[in-house]
């Protein structure tokens, strides 16, 4: 049975350490086909992304674009949630991978930093019983989860301004559309 891996995100904006997984994960041979999800309305955040959905997924498609060849033919870009009314429930876009990919198992990577708070995610027993859950660690926090040397990097930093590790499209990107700390 193949396996598909689901790396879902705010990425407002994708940058360099979501990049760094996104390698690792495809480098290792860790997940042979990967989807990146952008959030629609996370609701454990406590802010709402700054770009809109389809801004965001226009910075994670520049980004994967800029992976090499073999890397970037293993991930895509998938609008799922950004296209889904409503709140965004990882349950949801599990269910509806596993529906595209019947025979594959379906693979769901969080960081340390999102696990934090698997409590309190909608129908979180479901999810655990419909995926396999890998934790990626994160700097900062201590739960223990797969260590790919996850470089110290935060979307936050990006829009403050006080970091410019994302991609060249995407730095093109952001400052075309006025986004974050360009704007200012």
């Amino acid at each position: 049975m193949s396996a598909v891996g689901i790396y879902g995100g705010t990425f407002d904006p994708i940058h360099l350490g979501h990049l760094h997984v996104i390698t690792q994960l495809l480098q290792r041979d860790i997940i042979g086909h990967l989807l990146i999800v952008p959030a629609g309305q996370p609701l454990l955040r406590a802010d709402a992304p700054v770009a809109t959905g389809a801004q965001r997924r226009a910075m994670c498609q520049l980004a994967i674009e800029s992976l090499p060849a073999d890397l970037r033919s293993r991930v895509e870009v998938n609008p799922i949630e950004i296209l889904r009314e409503g709140p965004s429930y990882a349950i949801d876009t599990v269910d509806a991978v596993a529906a595209t990919y019947p025979d594959a198992q379906i693979v769901l990577f969080v960081g340390s930093d999102a696990y934090a708070n698997i409590d309190k995610w909608h129908r979180v027993e479901e999810l655990k019983n419909k995926c396999r859950i890998i934790v990626i660690e994160r700097p900062g926090y201590s739960f223990e989860g797969l260590d790919i040397s996850a470089l110290d990097i935060s979307a936050t930093q990006i829009r403050e301004g006080s970091s410019n590790q994302i991609p060249q499209s995407v730095a093109h990107y952001i400052k075309e559309n006025g986004l974050y700390a360009s704007a200012k």
